[in-house]
C-alpha cells in the first residue's frame, strides 16, 4: 500500500473523518485528501510532506516512521534529524566548511610590517641636519593658517552611524497557527515549533539566520520595527541577516 493508501485505512480505522483530521493537525482538509490520494505537490516540498505525514499518522494512531521510509523511497529525499518529535528540516542547502586560511590577506599584513620596519631605519639613520629641517617645518604651519584662515573654520564630516549588529524577528500568529522554523546559515535549530493565535515569539540574533514558514498568511513577520504581512498561503523560507531586512 502506498502512503496515501495506509494513511487513509488508518484513518477510517481510527474512526475520524478528515475534518477531524484537519482540526486535530491544523492542516488544511484540501491538503489531507491529496495526501491521500498520494499527491504531495500542495505540502511545499519534502520538508513539509514529511511534518503532515507525520502529523495525520500520530493523530489516526498510525506508527508514522515506516510511512516516512516509504515516501522517501517513493516520492522525495532522504530526510535530515528530527528535534523534539518536530518534524525536522532538510539537509542545508549550503553545507558548513571551514574557512581557508586566507594567505593573501596575511602576506599583506607581513608586507606592511616590513615596510614600516625599513621606513622606521631609514628615518632613525637619516643625517641630523635633515631631522632639523624636519623639526623646523612645523613652525610654517602658522603662517598658512593666517594665509588661508577660512582653513581652519571647515567642520569635519559626520561620522556615519554604525549600523546595528543585530537582527530582532518577532512572528505574531493573528488567525490560525503558524509552524515555523529557525535556523543559523551553519543549520543549528534556534526554534522549531507551532505558534499559535494570539501568541507572538521574538528572538535577536547577531547572525544571518533562515526562517520557514508552513502557513505564512497567518502571521505578521516584523524585521527590526518593520511589519511585513501578505507572505501568501504556501510555504515560505525567507533569509534574515543584520542590516539587511529581509530577503527570499
Amino acid at each position: 500500500m502506498s502512503v496515501g493508501e495506509n494513511l487513509t485505512a488508518a484513518r477510517r480505522q481510527a474512526g475520524l473523518t478528515i475534518t477531524q483530521v484537519s482540526q486535530q493537525t491544523r492542516i488544511r482538509e484540501t491538503i489531507i485528501r491529496r495526501i491521500e490520494r498520494d499527491d504531495f505537490s500542495a505540502c511545499g516540498g519534502d520538508f513539509y510532506a514529511r511534518g503532515h505525514i507525520r502529523a495525520i499518522a500520530r493523530t489516526a494512531g498510525a506508527d508514522p516512521e515506516p510511512l516516512i521510509r516509504e515516501y522517501d523511497s517513493s516520492q522525495g529525499t532522504p530526510q535530515a534529524s528530527t528535534a523534539a518529535g518536530v518534524p525536522g528540516p532538510p539537509a542545508p542547502l549550503r553545507l558548513s566548511e571551514r574557512r581557508r586560511p586566507n594567505w593573501s590577506a596575511a602576506l599583506l599584513v607581513a608586507l606592511a610590517a616590513v615596510i614600516g620596519l625599513v621606513t622606521y631605519h631609514l628615518a632613525a639613520s637619516s643625517p641630523a641636519g635633515s631631522r632639523t629641517a624636519a623639526a623646523r617645518k612645523p613652525a610654517t604651519a602658522p603662517q598658512a593658517a593666517r594665509k588661508h584662515p577660512a582653513a581652519t573654520n571647515t567642520p569635519a564630516p559626520a561620522a556615519a552611524s554604525p549600523s546595528s549588529p543585530d537582527v530582532v524577528i518577532s512572528l505574531t500568529a493573528v488567525s490560525e497557527p503558524c509552524w515555523a522554523d529557525l535556523t543559523t546559515s551553519s543549520g543549528v535549530v534556534i526554534f522549531q515549533g507551532i505558534i499559535d493565535p494570539g501568541t507572538s515569539e521574538t528572538w535577536t540574533e547577531r547572525q544571518a539566520v533562515t526562517l520557514r514558514l508552513g502557513n505564512p498568511g497567518a502571521v505578521t513577520l516584523t524585521v527590526d520595527g518593520n511589519s511585513r504581512t501578505g507572505l501568501g498561503s504556501a510555504p515560505v523560507t525567507l533569509s534574515l541577516a543584520p542590516g539587511q531586512g529581509v530577503s527570499g
